[in-house]
């Protein structure tokens, strides 16, 4: 195999130069830069984007999607900006891919988010926290050509924010229900900020994806919120409780004083009619003393004499007691207890002096 040295190698190109002419040479460059400059007089913007094309490096126009065709190269050059897509940025934790299947895998080394996603609460706590912002390019020319950096200015505010609502906020309001006021709070000053430096961005959520405390204190945070669950089950079986004995005990107020006004009414009722009955009677005694003075004297001894066990009539004469009236049940009057005797005997002996 023959070898060949640097210098037959570049004799005999120009052996084939000059066997090409130079003329032919130059027309062949010359074609080939005119296939460039047409090449690049035109360009495509996709559906989702927006083409802003620079002359000489100023902003000449933008070029929505579709075919378009500008100066060659070196006069016009074109910048694509996804303006219709919502774009993303991660705190905390990282997208690594997303499978076949749609379940997104996440990077598994998490201590390098660790100094964005530890932060300080107003307790003095230390908290995880992991969020998304998703926005999208409203204005691609201030967003490419007034803010320098624009994806790490927009990290910068989210973080910023961030911080300083959490800091502001308990630690387990954040853990708990807080979550929803945070995410709104962030995106409304992130938003304000982002207008003042003119970036062309138009947040669309802030959203927590996943608060925790750090690593070395979750079994005592788990300790804290058990007992904090036991405390709120107590809560209800008390509240439980109250609601069922609280109107038990209303409904029972409720009935005796119903009670007591139904027997109020009662003993108005019969000491109205006691007192018509008196004026009625004091109305007739008025107009028959003598008769009703009788009356009243026999009924009130048929109501007495009924409840009395014996009646004795007391003589200064006698020595004894005299039985006037035997009332005993079972027995007759004038019948001594434990003995019978006849009617005619005892007529005998209320004759006897």
């Amino acid at each position: 195999m023959p070898n060949y040295e640097p210098e037959d190698i570049v004799e005999d190109l120009r052996k084939h130069a000059a066997e090409l002419g130079g003329r032919r040479i130059a027309a062949a460059v010359t074609g080939v830069l005119l296939l460039l400059l047409l090449w690049s007089t035109w360009f495509t913007v996709q559906p989702e984007e927006t083409g802003i094309v620079q002359r000489f490096g100023a902003v000449s126009r933008t070029a929505g999607p579709g075919l378009h065709f500008k100066f060659p190269a070196g006069i016009e050059s074109v910048r694509f900006v996804p303006t219709a897509r919502v774009l993303k940025e991660e705190f905390g934790f990282g997208t690594a891919s997303t499978g076949s299947s749609g379940r997104t895998q996440y990077a598994a080394d998490k201590k390098a988010f660790k100094d964005v996603s530890l932060m300080l609460t107003g307790d003095l706590n230390v908290i995880d926290v992991q969020w998304i912002v998703q926005y999208r390019i409203e204005d691609p020319v201030r967003y490419l050509f007034w803010v320098r950096e624009p994806q790490q200015t927009i990290r910068d505010v989210a973080e910023a924010v961030m911080r300083r609502v959490v800091g502001n906020r308990l630690g387990s309001d954040v853990l708990t229900v807080g979550r929803v006021a945070v995410s709104t709070e962030v995106k409304e000053e992130m938003q304000k900020i982002l207008n003042e430096y003119q970036t062309g961005v138009r947040l669309v959520t802030v959203e927590l994806q996943d608060v925790t405390p750090p690593d070395p204190v979750k079994p005592a945070f788990n300790e804290v919120n058990e007992a904090r669950q036991d405390r709120e089950r107590t809560i209800n079986l008390a509240q439980e409780q109250a609601n069922r004995e609280v109107p038990k005990a209303r409904g029972e107020a409720t009935r005796t004083i119903t009670e007591a006004d139904g027997y109020a009414i009662e003993r108005v009722n019969r000491a109205n009619g006691e007192a018509a009955r008196f004026r009625a009677v004091l109305a007739e005694y008025r107009r028959a003393p003598e008769v009703t003075r009788r009356r009243l004297y026999l009924e009130a001894m048929g109501t007495v004499l009924p409840e009395a066990g014996a009646v004795y009539v007391v003589d200064g004469d006698q020595k004894a007691l005299l039985p006037m009236l035997r009332l005993e049940s079972g027995q007759p009057p004038g019948t001594a207890a434990g003995k019978s005797s006849s009617p005619a005997e005892a007529v005998k002996e209320r004759k006897q002096p």
